[in-house]
């Protein structure tokens, strides 16, 4: 069985995002939660808190046990792109573009 959790419209940008979640695509989720919770990076935290959730999904909606979960797909997509801009030399703008991602993580009980 598969169970998903989706992040949408995170603060952060997916190219940062992705360093994080390769490390962890593939793996036990106990053993995911140890690498992210080690991990002193700001996508580290929000990749978490998606991957709690969809522990807790698999155990509260389809009542499977975490000790068996694995992360079956890990993905980063790209958001909206906020544009900001800020003011340059001899008169020109500076475009800002702050991004952000959709994050999902798909846990399922089979290998």
């Amino acid at each position: 069985m598969e169970v998903k959790a989706i992040a949408k419209t995170v603060r952060i940008a997916p190219r940062k995002a992705r360093l994080v979640i390769d490390l962890i695509r593939g793996k036990n989720v106990e053993d995911a939660d140890v690498i992210l919770k080690n991990k002193n990076k700001k996508a580290a935290r929000i990749i978490r808190k998606v991957l709690q959730s969809a522990i807790a999904n698999a155990e509260n909606n389809l009542e499977l046990k975490k000790e068996n979960l694995i992360i079956k797909k890990a993905i980063v997509d790209e958001g909206p792109t906020m544009k900001r801009y800020r003011f340059g030399s001899r008169g020109y703008v500076d475009p800002i573009k702050k991004r952000t991602s959709h994050i999902t993580i798909v846990v399922s009980d089979e290998k």
